[in-house]
């Protein structure tokens, strides 16, 4: 087992505004509430929904995913977010990191192998082998993995939609930042490692939104990459983990329901003093913190 020390921490205001217009009476869940894990600490959070309306979470076992529920009737619908989260940083060896045989993988990363809606690997395992097959395995494989998506494929706003597959982003070479992290688990899977779907808020990410990237399960841990390099790595907050985007959207609506804004916000704690001012609504619904089983470290 490798050796791993925590180095540094530093704290993180983020949030979100999300406003809608609901037509008819509907059902929306959402995914933003950050998670919590030995790499990062809620230090305290605060949810609210204008008008209030009642919440239900629920808390996966073994991701820690934190999923919110709520029934809305016709009008108008805020919910806002906001959180102050520690981040731990470790010194860690990733170079020494090796990709581990499926006989020998944890039983729990098992099912991120697979192909799965977005990230159709099977389609994909010529690619990777001729591209990847030859180098040497482990984390310095992941890494050029990340290094060809990033040169091979131009990040382009508004070139891909909800439907938009690893397949097609390895074919149109063009994509955001969720299309970016589809094809680096494809790519991942075809080659027999793990590889899962994360969504985070990430620091001096322009301009600010909900960020998208991937981890590998080399060595005995899972290690954080992200084929855009918008964001450094020490400020990516993770909010869930799948097996692709399908299983962590943000927000899931069903019924007539229309986003009418979106605001997203990441600031540093230690360069903004109004973190020492944060204040918790009394109309605000709150939450204890979710544990998560997975403890992701990030390496550079």
């Amino acid at each position: 087992m490798q050796k791993i020390n925590q180095k540094f921490s530093q704290k993180f205001n983020l949030g979100c505004q999300l406003d809608y217009t609901i037509a008819q009476p509907s059902t929306l869940i959402w995914t933003v509430q950050v998670a919590s894990d030995r790499a990062q600490k809620i230090v305290r959070e605060e949810l609210k929904l204008n008008p209030p309306i009642e919440v239900e979470e629920y808390i996966s076992p073994l991701e820690g995913n934190r999923y919110i529920r709520s029934n809305a009737m016709p009008g108008s619908l805020q919910l806002s977010y906001r959180a102050t989260v520690e981040m731990f940083q470790f010194d860690a060896q990733p170079e020494a990191a090796a990709e581990i045989p499926a006989a020998d993988l944890p039983l729990e990363t098992l099912h991120y192998l697979y192909p799965s809606r977005y990230c159709q690997s099977d389609l994909l395992v010529g690619l990777a082998n001729s591209e990847f097959g030859d180098l040497e395995p482990g984390y310095a494989r992941v890494s050029a993995i990340c290094d060809w998506i990033y040169s091979k494929v131009k990040y382009l706003s508004g070139s891909t939609d909800s439907q938009t597959s690893a397949c097609d982003t390895a074919r149109e070479r063009a994509g955001v930042c969720r299309d970016f992290a589809h094809l680096g688990i494809a790519f991942c899977r075809a080659l027999n490692i793990p590889a899962r779907f994360v969504s985070a808020y990430a620091y001096r990410l322009e301009p600010a939104d909900f960020h998208a990237c991937f981890e590998a399960f080399l060595g005995d841990r899972w290690y954080l990459f992200d084929a855009t390099r918008l964001a450094p790595l020490d400020g990516i907050v993770r909010i869930s983990i799948g097996r692709d985007a399908a299983d962590v959207s943000f927000g899931t609506l069903f019924g007539e329901v229309q986003m009418e804004q979106m605001n997203v916000f990441v600031e540093s704690a230690e360069e903004n003093s109004q973190s020492d001012n944060f204040q918790e609504s009394s109309e605000a619904v709150t939450r204890a913190p979710a544990i998560s089983l997975s403890e992701s470290l990030v390496a550079k």
